[in-house]
């Protein structure tokens, strides 16, 4: 089997590393950061903390490196994915490709590109450390299923599950994952942007009463678009807040790490994807439209301050 990791920030690199491990899978890891991509090449992708792994995918830059591959895993950032699935896409002429993004929309822009295509989601979560070395802050399961517009198979769908559980990253095989997806993009909606604004990671963040009052909130909104569109959860989101709130209090979020290095965030997959779906559906989301406002402002403001 041949996989391609599509993006190897700290998600794409968890993949890459884990299924590097396996001597029956050929996986090649893509991104643009070409310091990153030399050091794995050199050295390795090393992952420490909640994992311990060493393994030595072939890492790329160049798209026409990439031969054909059986399956895609696609984890860049959800602004990203139009640009990195349009270089890629001519490994993929015969694959299934997975989407372990943040955020909704992302499995749609893939389909334009490719046949076949896998709904997911993905709990773990890290931070690049060094160009080949990323910190695992937080374990967790990954779901995936058929995207119902454009979907591969089922089988397809059971054999990268299978494959990704035996290298060490529990994924469940799901004939809907729409109820683990939106569980996770609630969660992050609520979660995320607060550690971005208030510069708190997210146990810290949860423990200031006012501030959970929001995330609550938030999350209510979220829950209410997506029983307007008949999605049934896989679980509470506001009790996974809690949840991580024991085992990663002091985990600071992609979009806070975003917001510290002043880049892009990700707030248009996140609170304002959950704010497109409630338009659609007639569902009002004041809350999520507001810090959707704060964070694009936030971002403005970095380009006035550099």
């Amino acid at each position: 089997m041949r996989v391609c990791i599509v993006g190897c920030g700290a998600i794409g690199s968890l993949f890459a590393a884990y299924l590097g491990q396996r001597d029956d899978i050929e996986v090649w890891a893509y991104d643009l950061d070409q310091a990153h991509v030399d050091a794995i090449n050199s050295k390795g992708l090393r992952l420490s903390g909640v994992g311990n792994v060493h393994s030595w995918p072939k890492a790329t830059s160049r798209p026409a490196d990439i031969p054909p591959c059986d399956y895609g895993i696609v984890a860049t950032k959800s602004l990203h994915t139009r640009a990195a699935i349009e270089a890629t896409a001519a490994a993929f002429e015969d694959a299934a490709v997975c989407s372990v993004q943040n955020g909704v929309g992302n499995e749609e822009i893939i389909a334009e590109y490719v046949s076949r295509v896998i709904r997911g989601t993905t709990f773990p979560a890290g931070r690049i450390v060094e160009p080949g070395h990323v910190q695992q802050d937080t374990g967790g399961k990954t779901w995936i299923g058929p995207f119902e517009p454009k979907p591969a198979s089922m089988d397809e769908v059971r054999r990268l599950a299978g494959t990704l559980t035996e290298a060490g990253m529990e994924t469940l095989a799901m004939e809907d994952a729409r109820g683990a997806q939106w569980t996770k993009l609630i969660f992050n909606a609520a979660t995320n942007p607060i550690g971005a604004l208030t510069g708190l990671p997210h146990g810290v963040a949860c423990d200031q009463p006012r501030l959970r009052r929001v995330i609550s909130q938030l999350v209510a909104e979220g829950v209410a678009v997506a029983e307007a569109q008949g999605i049934t959860l896989d679980s509470d989101p506001d009790a996974l807040v809690d949840h991580a709130r024991e085992v990663a209090y002091h985990h600071k979020a992609s979009m806070l790490q975003d917001a510290l290095a002043h880049r892009r965030t990700e707030v248009a997959a996140l609170n304002g994807g959950i704010v497109e779906f409630g338009r659609q559906h007639g569902v009002p989301t004041p809350l999520n439209e507001t810090i959707w406002a704060l964070i694009e402002g936030l971002e403005h403001s970095w380009t006035l301050a550099d």
